[in-house]
């Protein structure tokens, strides 16, 4: 695993992250998407496993709905293809980031009034 890739995958995932386990899950799946993806709904499932949330009157109150829905969020934002990963595949060959390249125009001379 290069340098920008663990960035990348530390950037969606949390610096708490054990970086020896995304090299296993990396050299498996073969893209950072993909691990990302894998990592993200674990946790995901690991919390729709218990109860969403726990109060005790007078306490405390716990509840895992709004991080359940920011789960969901990023899971679907990564699956859309943001934020771009360093090992995304090029879609048009031209080895540029999509949005730059270049193209040809033609200029037409307008009329005279």
């Amino acid at each position: 695993m290069d340098a920008a890739v663990r960035a990348w995958l530390l950037a969606q995932l949390g610096t708490a992250t054990d970086t020896d386990d995304l090299e296993v899950r990396l050299a498996r799946l073969g893209t950072s998407r993909a691990v990302a993806l894998e990592v993200l709904r674990e946790r995901l499932a690991a919390l729709l496993a218990q109860p969403a949330s726990i109060t005790v009157p007078g306490v405390v109150s716990i509840n895992y709905g709004e991080i359940i829905k920011a789960l969901e969020r990023q899971i679907a934002s990564i699956e859309a293809g943001e934020p771009p990963a360093p090992d995304d595949p090029d879609d048009d060959g031209d080895g540029l980031p999509d949005g730059y390249g270049f193209d040809v125009i033609r200029l037409v001379e307008r009329p005279r009034r």
